[in-house]
């Protein structure tokens, strides 16, 4: 927990060196108007995730400390887990009572859309100035087409993290841009003693990303553009004995992985390839470790690889909900506006080396995506996602699969052979029609 004020703003801006700060970017229109006076006396409470890059937090604890000195609005930021923000952001919504804001992944906000305050016009102010949302972020947070119920963060780009000179002495230049040619890297890797790996328990981030990823690239998909569940289908069932072969190259113990584990195996050489986002890289560059250190130089990213399904990315979206049982509605728009502005937002992106790609075309054009090209994969992260409800429209019943791990269990249940192919996806089958009940 933290509560932020004038002089602590002071105190942690004074050190803060001459190059950090971003040029103002191009802006499609500079003149739009945003008007709105937060209440008087007004306090805010914001849960958000808790960092992964060490950066993030810095960054957005000075902006939060930037706003109250400019707002006199005090804010207070708690922190947790991914897997600990979505239960709790439910207990606020079902109860009216908790926190103001909660920054919650993907369409969480989609579980109860008619208890978030309408952001139509804060949405419409940024997207006007900041050149146009990605068509993710209106997916998950405009789903009837007309209210936002939400504002987009961004998302925390995956992308496949691998050690360059463990895939050269594999063979390989780099990361194959089909499946076929990963999956043959993948046992060499193995063969070399240098295995790859990937999550396969509750990994609201990591598992997540490359389940789908491995699905969709053969053509599978969960529902039809009627919201019908297609998941048990034979493009599915290819997808799952690919991923039963690859499952055969990875390092022990990836069942069990969370989204801290790969980071961990990578860092501590257990594992030469995984995806994530570019924070393994980060911890890296930033560690007084020299062992750690050293790895910086040899790590790079790549995007996915072509599936026969053609290719397909899903990276894990970040939104922004205001509840409605809020005291201060007002403020919390102003909240949110101040830090999605460039000023703000910018700065966040460079000090988290882009952790979290951006919503809004205009930040293509932050200098964070190329003063390093090992930063370059993760900038259109947003713009190529793919929502987790593919094929269908979201709401409740996407929200509920993506929730319940349905298509990680069903990867993980094909891969590991505790069920067929064919078995995994008649389960996953039965478990997604509970939700998208006609």
């Amino acid at each position: 927990m933290s509560k932020m004020k004038r002089r602590e703003f002071l105190k942690t801006t004074a050190g803060v060196a001459a190059g950090a700060a971003a040029p103002m970017i191009w802006v499609k229109d500079a003149h739009a108007q945003w008007n709105n006076s937060p209440e008087k006396g007004a306090k805010l409470r914001v849960l958000r995730w808790s960092r992964f890059v060490q950066g993030d937090i810095d960054q957005y604890m000075k902006n939060v400390a930037a706003f109250t000195a400019k707002t006199g609005i005090e804010v207070r930021v708690d922190n947790e887990s991914w897997e600990d923000v979505r239960p709790k952001a439910a207990v606020a919504a079902n109860t009216g009572a908790g926190p103001d804001i909660i920054l919650g992944t993907n369409d969480d906000a989609n579980l109860y859309p008619e208890k978030l305050v309408d952001v139509t016009d804060l949405a419409n102010y940024l997207g006007k100035k900041y050149g146009g949302w990605y068509p993710a972020g209106e997916a998950y947070l405009r789903p009837d087409g007309k209210k936002w119920i939400g504002i987009p963060l961004g998302a925390a780009g995956s992308m496949m993290v691998y050690r360059e000179s463990h895939v050269k002495a594999a063979g390989f230049d780099g990361i194959p841009k089909d499946t076929d040619g990963f999956l043959k890297l993948m046992k060499a890797l193995h063969a070399k003693g240098t295995p790859g790996g990937f999550a396969l328990g509750h990994a609201t981030g990591d598992a997540n990303a490359w389940c789908h990823w491995v699905v969709w690239a053969f053509g599978g998909k969960m529902v039809d553009k009627s919201n019908k569940v297609v998941i048990d289908s034979p493009e599915t069932v290819k997808a799952l004995e690919y991923a039963r072969e690859l499952y055969g190259t990875f390092v022990p113990g990836t069942l069990s992985w969370l989204d801290p584990s790969n980071n961990k195996a990578f860092l501590d050489s257990q594992v030469s390839c995984t995806n994530n986002g570019i924070s393994i890289y980060y911890a890296a560059k930033t560690s007084k470790d020299p062992k750690i250190a050293a790895l910086a130089a040899d790590i790079n990213h790549s995007v996915y690889p072509t599936g026969p399904g053609g290719s397909a990315a899903f990276h894990l979206f970040l939104n922004q909900m205001i509840f409605k049982y809020t005291k201060y509605p007002k403020a919390a728009k102003e909240f949110l506006r101040f830090m999605m502005e460039d000023e703000q937002y910018g700065q966040w992106m460079q000090a988290s080396i882009g952790y979290v790609a951006h919503p809004l075309r205009a930040y293509e054009n932050n200098p964070i995506w190329t003063v390093d090209p090992k930063h370059l994969p993760y900038r259109d992260a947003v713009k190529e996602l793919r929502p987790g409800g593919y094929d269908g429209k979201l709401g409740y019943a996407s929200a509920g699969v993506f929730a319940d791990f349905i298509m990680v269990d069903m990867v993980a249940e094909a891969a590991s052979g505790s069920k067929t192919p064919k078995e995994a996806a008649e389960r996953a089958q039965k478990r997604a029609e509970r939700y998208y009940k006609v």
